[in-house]
């Protein structure tokens, strides 16, 4: 049977406890310009607008039939 050869630092120890902890999904935020769901400090991807103002142009949806 293995046998630790030192004893387990008290750093190391809650890290190895902290992996056993589910925090949950990824914060979510609203767009300010279309209420789209993104993840915070990110640009758009639906308009493209980051902090109320447009930094990427926003691809038109096309209707192709």
């Amino acid at each position: 049977m293995g046998v630790p050869k030192g004893k387990t630092s008290k750093a190391n120890r809650r890290m190895n406890r902290a992996a056993r902890y589910n925090l949950g999904g990824p914060a979510l935020a609203s767009c300010s310009q279309c209420h789209a769901i993104i993840q915070p400090h990110a640009i758009c991807p639906e308009c493209g607008n980051y902090k109320g103002r447009t930094v990427i142009e926003a691809k038109k949806k096309s209707s192709a039939k």
